[in-house]
This record gives C-alpha cells, structure tokens and sequence, in this order.
C-alpha cells in the first residue's frame, strides 16, 4: 500500500509553494495571519490550500470560529512535510540577494609547521571558507593535480606545467639550540676557521631531528662540511614546532627554518648556534593549477598570504 508521502513524491508536478502555504496555515492557526507570514494576499493562500486538498482528495482543515484547526489527514501531512519545508525556506534564506552572501570555499594544503606559524595569525582574515589539510609537499602536490585541493604551501617546485607557483619567501637553515648550551669552543674554531674542530663540537651535541634520515640537516651539513652527517639524532619528532619548544625546555640542538625559530629567538628561548658559512635557503611557494581555480580565488589567497 502506497503511503501518504510515496503518494506526494510520485506526484512531482505538485507545486511545492502548497506546501509551504500548507504549512503556515497549519503553525498559524488562521488564514489571515499564514498571508502575513507568507507575505502573499489571504486570496492566493485560500487557493493554494484548495488545490492542495484536491491534489491529496481530502479536506486539510476544518473551519472553527476561532479561525481552522486541521483534519486527522492534515495532522498526517504536516508531520511528514514540515522539517523538508523548514530546510528549504532555510537554503532560499541563505541564497537569497537579500540573505547571506554566498561564500567561497578554498581547499589549502600546507606544512602543519608552516600553518601554525604563519597562517594562525592570518586565517580569520579570510573572506572565504578555507578547508586546511596538512602533509608534505608530495603528498600534497598530488592532491592538488587531483583537483581535491585549491591551493598548497609548497617547499619545491614540480614538472606539471599547469601548475602556477607563486614565490613566498626564502627560509634560512641555521642550527639552533636550548638557551643554557655553551658554545664559546665552537665560536673560537670558526674564528680562528678550524673548520674540523667546529664540525666535532656540533657532532657531540645532543641532536634533535625531524626524521630518522636527518632531513634538513643533511641539507645544511651538505652544504657547509662538504658531506654528509655523522649524526644519530638522540630525539626524533617529525614536528619542527615542537622540537623548538622541547629544545627551550631542555638540552640539544637541531637545524630548523629560520622563520619558525624566530619567535624563540627573539625572547632568548633558544639561542642561534650559526648560519653556517654558506647559507642554507629554500624557497616557498603559493602552488596552484591556473586550469581549475578561479582567479577570484587566487586574489583571495594573494591577498591573504602574500
């Protein structure tokens, strides 16, 4: 047997403005005040309520002196309709040239480390909704020629030509450590450039790393001794945030982006070890496919980062 609302639903030519005149008239209690609210004349609330009641073959609401008061078969129809008709007054609210303004969504990708420090500050700054998903530049690379993402924060650049790559900022290397470490041998090896004898020092510290292969310090090592480290990191925590903060609570020394550190260094929570003899940069970019993203967006994330 066909229920009452499998019956509305095949009849899809219904006009669903009965529904909603249905409906005030039902929480109102009174032709008059369902007009007002529906801010129609009392005329075409009469009529829609009458081919609402041909449609389902059967009076909706019985007339008292103190205005209508609904029939067994519109107490029925209202419990079945009224949360679908509240939804849909709610969408054309918000849809509406005189409701909210529709807002854009963007889909970033970005280093967890690079959002906490430089996107907390200015994420409520955006006029877009923005959807953040954290992971490495591959990772998110790949999302990105996916179409899943708008936007990433890379470290690199990649061979798809579609993608645009916005140049940030350059971020600094440079080894850091906790605030009581002594350092004055290593600063005399440098002066007096014994090169080997600064590199020993820096190999008897306690290290903190961010992975078991030393990313970042392999770069810099590479870079200044020429080779690779003979370093087995006695902390490892993929986290660049919060090995700055163990290392200003602690003991040891790492190499970090200099923009993350900047915070610490600035209030003497950790203390700049060295920038090394050739500094160790890598440049960031605004990453996004010119072919799937709007240029309204695009200003968006310009205006917002850059």
């Amino acid at each position: 047997m066909t229920t009452l609302l499998e019956y509305l639903y095949l009849c899809y030519m219904i006009n669903l403005e009965w529904y909603r005149t249905f409906n005030a008239i039902y929480q109102q209690g009174n032709m008059t005040r369902a007009a007002l609210d529906l801010q129609i004349s009392q005329p075409n609330v009469s009529l829609h309520l009458a081919a609402l009641e041909n449609h389902v073959g059967g009076k909706l609401f019985e007339r008292v002196p103190k205005g209508l008061i609904p029939t067994e078969l519109g107490k029925h129809l209202y419990t079945q309709i009224t949360e679908a008709v509240q939804k849909l007054e709610s969408v054309e609210i918000n849809y509406s040239k005189s409701g909210l303004k529709l807002t854009s969504t963007i889909h970033l990708g970005t280093p967890y480390e690079y959002f906490y420090t430089e996107m907390t500050r200015k994420i409520s700054h955006s006029a877009s909704n923005i959807i953040t998903i954290f992971g490495t530049t591959k990772e998110l690379m790949n999302l990105l020629e996916k179409g899943d993402l708008d936007f990433v924060v890379a470290t690199q650049k990649g061979s798809n030509n579609n993608i645009t790559y916005e140049p940030l900022f350059k971020e600094s290397f440079i080894i850091v450590g906790s605030p009581h470490i002594d350092f004055p041998a290593f600063t005399e090896s440098l002066k007096n450039e014994v090169i080997n004898d600064a590199e020993e020092w820096l190999l008897d510290q306690e290290w903190f790393a961010y992975s078991s292969d030393l990313a970042f310090i392999r770069r810099f090592w590479k870079v200044n001794f020429n080779k690779r480290p003979l370093i087995k990191p006695k902390y490892v925590i993929p986290d660049l945030n919060y090995i700055i903060k163990a290392l200003s609570l602690g003991n040891g020394i790492t190499v970090v982006a200099d923009y993350l550190a900047k915070e610490f260094l600035a209030d003497g929570r950790i203390v700049k070890i060295w920038d090394g003899v050739v500094p160790s940069v890598n440049e960031l970019y605004l990453a996004y496919d010119k072919t799937k993203v709007s240029t309204l967006k695009v200003d968006e994330m310009k205006r917002l980062i850059l």
